[in-house]
């Protein structure tokens, strides 16, 4: 694109991706096979269908509040929880056939699992509700959540202690992995054993090591510890959300919760083969880690780390590396963010009103809204695309080379160099003047060289 030569093409992103088209290292890595889940688990779809089931009450108490309440207008009480109001829940109750404390327990479990969003005072349906019948994954996935979330969805002991509480919770895990290696019925006096150990192992990483004199241990059986009654809690919770059965003093995993917990380990063993070491590192640090990888290693480096800590955790930190002052770190987290998918939705919208993260934010929800990402810049407006050129730009500019800095101008929206040039003056975009000047500097073209050192100095002194 030149002055002498006009060109009306549309706006085409030099992604930061696009940024390590030279890496230094070739990566190389042999590629992990897809894996398979254990033998005698279900097809996708037979699962998908235990899902709906499990959540059958639930996205009917949703589809209702979204076909009758509109949720996000009048579904919620404007109390900052989503929980429904008195007189709401006592119309879904005649209306459906339920009591009002069913329908509040459905409700919950519908914003467990995913299939209603509660978004400051008010809520709304889910994406999940929306794909309820067409999308098998979507149904998984909001089991999954639910599945997560169970030690919420079924009300704790109240005469416990929170810290034991929280022990159990935090050794469960190794509980649910073995039952799911039995592949069969545990006896509930095993399992105890077994979570025994597991809150002691948790006890002594902390380093709770008792000083002074202690009392003789008590002699009273395994069975009588504390801990029985919190292990028998989390096995109703865990078979309240349909992840296993207990009955006859011994617990069975059912096949989706055997598939749930096979996808955990699974997420566990692909944290553990990061193939470039930046799993136990901030954020931005891992971006940084990443920029010179190639697409495929990155999104693989991007899994890894976000399979090693909890996703809103996760989500936090690469917004906020998003909102420094590297464009290239800016453009690498919201290509990880791509990686997280649907949980990052309600933090990526939240955003979108922030100037720097807004272009970033309208792609990657056109794209979560299954725009082709071809065609994803044609939810922008000419100033944000304009904007984000220059974003782009500017990630060139600090990590790239100068026959890309160049093909980026030919990227623009704008039809001649002099159209650009007064649109990027018009954002106001804070590395204006530093990007014309390494564009100039790299153009071979002297004329165009000249005219963008003039509108670089013009930026610079604030003339016209």
């Amino acid at each position: 694109m030149t002055s002498r030569n006009p060109r009306d093409s549309r706006l085409r992103l030099v992604g930061p991706r696009t940024l390590a088209a030279a890496p230094r290292a070739a990566v190389t890595q042999r590629r992990r096979p897809a894996p398979r889940p254990p033998e005698g688990t279900p097809p996708p779809a037979e699962l998908a269908r235990m899902a709906r089931a499990v959540l059958a009450d639930a996205a009917r108490v949703a589809h209702w509040a979204d076909s009758t309440l509109r949720p996000g207008r009048e579904g919620a009480n404007p109390d900052g929880k989503g929980t429904l109001s008195a007189a709401t829940a006592e119309r879904a109750a005649a209306e459906l056939g339920l009591t009002p404390d069913q329908v509040r327990h459905d409700w919950d479990t519908a914003r467990l699992a995913g299939l209603v969003e509660v978004h400051g005072d008010s809520a709304r349906p889910g994406w999940r509700l929306r794909a309820w019948h067409r999308d098998d994954s979507a149904v998984l996935r909001g089991w999954v959540a639910f599945f997560d979330a169970w030690s919420i969805a079924y009300p704790e002991p109240e005469d416990r202690e929170p810290a034991a509480v929280a022990e159990v919770v935090s050794a469960m895990p190794q509980v649910l992995s073995f039952l799911q290696l039995s592949a069969g019925p545990v006896p509930v006096e095993q399992l105890l054993d077994l979570l025994e150990q597991r809150v002691t192992e948790l006890r002594t990483e902390r380093c709770e090591v008792p000083y002074g004199p202690q009392p003789e241990p008590s002699p009273e059986p395994a069975g009588d510890t504390p801990l029985a009654p919190l292990l028998d809690w989390s096995l109703r919770a865990l078979a309240s959300v349909g992840a296993l059965t207990y009955g006859d003093a011994q617990a069975t995993l059912t096949p989706l919760g055997s598939w749930a917990v096979w996808v955990k380990l699974e997420q566990i063993c692909v944290a553990a083969q990061s193939p470039a070491g930046n799993i136990e590192v901030s954020a931005e640090d891992m971006l940084r880690g990443c920029a010179q990888l190639r697409p495929n290693a990155a999104r693989a480096e991007y899994r890894a780390w976000l399979a090693a800590r909890p996703v809103g955790g996760a989500v936090t930190e690469l917004i906020a590396a998003a909102r420094g002052e590297d464009a290239l770190i800016r453009g690498l987290a919201f290509e990880a963010l791509r990686v997280v998918g649907a949980p990052a939705e309600p933090d990526v919208r939240t955003v979108a009103d922030e100037t720097p993260l807004r272009p970033y934010a309208l792609l990657w929800l056109a794209e979560h809204d299954g725009a082709d990402p071809e065609d994803a810049h044609e939810v922008l407006t000419r100033e944000e695309s304009t904007w984000l050129w220059v974003d782009t730009a500017a990630a060139v500019a600090d990590h790239g080379e100068a026959p890309l800095l160049v093909r980026h101008l030919e990227s623009a929206v704008q039809p001649t160099v002099p159209a650009l040039l007064a649109e990027v003056r018009a954002v106001g975009h804070p590395r204006t003047v530093q990007v014309l000047v390494a564009l100039a500097a790299a153009h071979p073209d002297p004329a165009l060289a000249k005219a963008v050192r003039r509108a670089a100095f013009q930026v610079h002194t604030g003339g016209s």
